[in-house]
């Protein structure tokens, strides 16, 4: 029997029409962009933000993990995502990453103002807008909501701590970089003393979220006793330090570590921190494309991804 390919490319081509408009239905709006950084904003009483949202290229519409990156001072979405190098990891992990860009109006840094008392309350000041910028990404997008979580460095990581703290309703683990405890500071002298002699952090109520920390014993911007009051503050929640574990290791031609790690009686993890032997304040094991990175480190973004996955339900 002859084919007739004139039909044949016709009936392929109804195929593919009903097949889109099917997947439509299930799908509606716009289809996603994957593979791609893409723009958004978000704007609640609190003010307006922009952000950066990478969507990995194996999105099709299925639920997908998302973590949300808060840059430090001088930083913006862009330089923090090449320093981090997380939308390359996203692409391994399939999980969204989106970088909120704190705004030279509200910081002439670009720092997140960790420091002030108002952005250290739910439902207020830049708190509120971070959740808010996941709230959105989660409306628009398939996202798991048991793997929604947050990591910042050095002000982004004291943001992150907050915003976990905050908001457990919506994040289910914290990564810190260089950064300090919730509620560290309530005005910027005391957030400058803080920042170089270490803070004594009070207990949150409930214990928190699962928190991964890194911090290098030679920053001289946010002193190294920050980090461990970090993980005290999560454990001193829980009351007892549970299976408390020391391990070193080192990233070849580059630093030593030290990585203590903290689980509940059931295995669960409640937190891990690494102390990056010689390194400063910079993202441990990043990429000299972005700014405040230090290669020689072991490699701060895919360690706290693999953190987060240990912390599904």
């Amino acid at each position: 029997m002859k084919l007739d390919h004139d039909l044949f490319d016709q009936l392929r081509t109804q195929f593919h029409d009903a097949t889109r408009q099917f997947l439509s239905t299930l799908f509606p709006g716009p289809p996603p962009q994957p593979g791609h950084f893409l723009h958004g904003e978000f704007t609640n009483h609190a003010g307006t933000r922009s952000y950066k949202l990478y969507v990995p290229g194996g999105y099709r519409g299925q639920p997908l993990p998302l973590v949300v990156m808060l840059h430090g001072c001088t930083q913006d979405p862009d330089d923090f995502a090449a320093g981090t190098r997380m939308n390359a990891l996203a692409e391994e992990a399939r999980c969204f990453v989106v970088y909120p860009a704190q705004s030279q109006d509200a910081n002439p840094h670009r720092c997140w103002n960790w420091f002030n008392a108002l952005d250290q309350q739910r439902g207020q000041g830049e708190p509120s807008i971070i959740a808010g910028i996941a709230d959105q990404v989660m409306a628009r997008y398939s996202i798991e909501r048991s793997q929604v979580y947050v990591a910042g460095l050095s002000a982004g990581g004291a943001m992150a701590a907050i915003v976990g703290a905050l908001y457990p309703d919506i994040f289910c683990a914290v990564g810190v970089h260089s950064g300090m405890p919730f509620a560290a500071a309530q005005d910027l002298p005391s957030a400058l003393s803080a920042m170089k002699r270490g803070m004594q952090a009070q207990p949150i109520k409930g214990g928190g979220l699962p928190i991964i920390v890194f911090h290098g014993d030679q920053d001289n911007t946010v002193h190294p006793r920050n980090g461990e009051q970090v993980l005290i503050q999560k454990l001193h929640g829980h009351g007892v330090l549970h299976n408390a574990a020391t391990d070193t290791g080192s990233v070849p031609d580059g630093y030593r570590y030290t990585r203590i790690t903290h689980r509940r009686s059931n295995g669960k993890p409640l937190g891990e921190h690494w102390v990056v032997h010689g390194a400063g304040h910079a993202w441990s094991g990043g990429s000299e494309e972005g700014s405040y990175t230090d290669a020689r480190g072991p490699d701060a973004s895919r360690e706290m991804l693999r953190f987060f996955k240990t912390c599904r339900d």
